[in-house]
């Protein structure tokens, strides 16, 4: 546990060799990399996974963050452990966060790896966000004098109906994070990522569909797309083997 920029952040070490820094998704920590440990348990690799502010055993957010935030915390941690050369890895949020670094062109970035990475905005992200601000109007829905009876109930399908179980779980300022972070399209910023980078999707993504992939493959110029039928979200997971197996083909 150490501290970056006045939040308590875990991070732990697996390995020895090349550094590659993993991202975990919104929700998520950096247990989620478990399968990709395992996988290149035998490799000379040193697999840094962290717990990102606000998630897991790191620290809250002070305030509500961006995504500019959360890749200045990225920044700094790499600046404290004087990394150098690095294959960086992002899952969904992860991902999100990844591209906005690469997009800075860190010279650090050796490699980037996006595992059903988040940050292209589309049509049905207004419906998510639509859904997201009236969720944030529900306390003061139903504060009004007969409907407090029903709160719990309403709410629990209001979130179903609008998909925002996981703006329900956010507390504090995770909640405005949330939105901030949905509400910015990174599509612009794929033409300035420079670095190789590798695409990992499964074909039924229905969080960050399989044509999002196709987006960032299209706009990042030194970039190749992987695809894995019948996997969903969890490709990183799922599908941690062949994911391991071209990052040794990288090293």
């Amino acid at each position: 546990m150490i501290t970056i920029k006045g939040i308590p952040t875990l991070i732990t070490f697996t390995g020895e060799g090349q550094d590659l820094l993993c991202l975990h998704g919104w929700g998520a920590s950096h247990t989620s990399f478990t399968e990709l440990r395992e996988a290149m348990k035998n490799d000379p690799v040193r697999i840094i996974a962290l717990d990102l502010p606000g998630f897991g055993e790191s620290g809250d957010l002070p305030i509500a963050w961006s995504t500019d935030d959360y890749a200045d915390h990225i920044e700094e941690l790499v600046r404290v452990l004087q990394l150098k050369d690095v294959f960086l890895l992002g899952h969904s949020h992860g991902g999100r966060i990844a591209i906005k670094l690469a997009s800075r062109r860190a010279n650090w970035i050796s490699h980037l790896f996006l595992c059903a990475a988040a940050g292209i905005r589309r049509p049905k992200h207004f419906k998510r966000c639509l859904g997201i601000y009236i969720a944030s109007l529900g306390k003061s829905l139903f504060s009004i004098r007969g409907l407090r009876f029903f709160e719990r109930t309403a709410r629990m399908y209001l979130y179903k109906l609008l998909m925002v179980h996981d703006y329900e779980k956010a507390e504090g300022t995770l909640k405005q994070t949330m939105v901030n972070v949905i509400n910015e399209d990174l599509t612009p910023l794929l033409s300035t990522i420079s670095v190789p980078t590798d695409l990992f999707w499964g074909e039924s993504d229905t969080m960050t569909p399989l044509r999002d992939s196709e987006i960032m493959n299209k706009k990042i110029v030194q970039s190749k797309l992987h695809t894995y039928p019948g996997i969903r979200h969890r490709v990183h997971r799922d599908r941690a083997k062949e994911v391991a197996g071209v990052i040794r083909g990288a090293l």
